[in-house]
């Protein structure tokens, strides 16, 4: 059974940083492409990064420059770190699967998702 969980998510000041988890099982972790999207009130989902089996990765452009990617197979986790967060960053953040990466591909499955809260 394919399962994700989400962590990490805090309330951060504006500048700061966070690192997400993502924790997978039922599925070996170079199966899937795992991506990271997000959900804020109001807004439509947002799909941010992912990366494959083979670490190829993408990343939304508008977050380019802030959010960095990352897997550890042996742990079966993967990370999303994000810096100098805005306020426009506060929302859910999921971690799910996908066929491969890009926003043409549908996430699969998610988790229950992480809130992350950028405030001072």
């Amino acid at each position: 059974q394919v399962q994700l969980q989400e962590s990490g998510g805090a309330l951060v000041q504006p500048g700061g940083s966070l690192k997400l988890s993502c924790t997978v099982s039922g599925f070996a972790l170079d199966y899937y492409a795992i991506g990271w999207f997000r959900q804020a009130p109001g807004k439509e989902r947002e799909a941010l990064s992912c990366i494959t089996g083979r670490n190829i990765i993408w990343v939304e452009d508008s977050v380019k420059d802030r959010f960095t990617i990352s897997r550890d197979n042996r742990k079966k986790m993967v990370y999303l770190r994000m810096d100098s967060v805005k306020a426009d960053d506060t929302a859910v953040y999921y971690c799910g699967t996908q066929n491969s990466c890009g926003k043409d591909f549908p996430f699969l499955s998610w988790g229950q998702g992480t809130q992350v809260t950028v405030s001072s």
